[in-house]
């Protein structure tokens, strides 16, 4: 009876996980339009403090705030950062969250990179207006309550992230690097960003 029961348990759990998973995946469908219209804010810090979280050293460069469509997420569990970062997104304002733009990308996460090409031959609009107004995000939780609404968040959803953008270095010697502008794109021009806060600003399902 014991073991039975552990077996009924565990394809419990294994059915509310796969539900949780599918939830998440469903995407919104927010009307045509720049959803996100502001640009992110950054301030410089003039001397940072150094913080301490699990294995990491997280030293904050500078204070972010992001009103942003989410394009894209992608969770990691098994990746050499998923003990800090265990979810990516890609997030888009200005043109980058407009439906009208977006129906003509194919956007892709993988990696820890956010792929975007056109569907078709031509741009729907300039590709640096493209770079400059979307972003890979590692996302980093500064504890279990935002940790929780983080993993809530779902795509076409317009969220407001509060928090620095970080390096760390890890007591084994792995480190990562923040990008401290929205110009760049390949490798390390992806923003790593402690997340004090998350709320979502617009979730339409209209």
């Amino acid at each position: 009876m014991q073991v039975r029961a552990v077996l009924f348990s565990a394809v419990a759990a294994a059915g509310l996980w796969q539900a949780v998973d599918r939830w998440q995946l469903r995407a919104v469908h927010p009307p045509d339009g720049p959803i996100a219209p502001a640009e992110p804010l950054q301030t410089d810090l003039e001397a940072p403090a150094v913080t301490t979280l699990a294995r990491w050293r997280l030293t904050p460069r500078a204070r972010y705030d992001i009103t942003a469509r989410i394009l894209s997420r992608e969770d990691y569990h098994f990746d050499p950062l998923s003990d800090l970062i265990p979810e990516d997104l890609a997030l888009g304002w200005g043109p980058m969250s407009d439906n009208r733009v977006l129906r003509a990308l194919e956007i892709t996460q993988g990696g820890r990179f956010y792929f975007w090409r056109p569907k078709q031959r031509q741009l729907p609009i300039p590709r640096q207006d493209v770079i400059e107004h979307s972003a890979n995000t590692h996302v980093i939780p500064a504890d279990a309550a935002t940790r929780r609404e983080l993993q809530r968040l779902r795509v076409g959803q317009v969220v407001h992230l509060t928090g620095f953008l970080i390096d760390g270095v890890r007591d084994d010697g792995a480190y990562i690097h923040t990008s401290l502008t929205r110009k760049d794109t390949g490798p390390s021009s992806c923003e790593v960003m402690l997340v004090e806060q998350a709320q979502v600003e617009q979730a339409d399902d209209g």
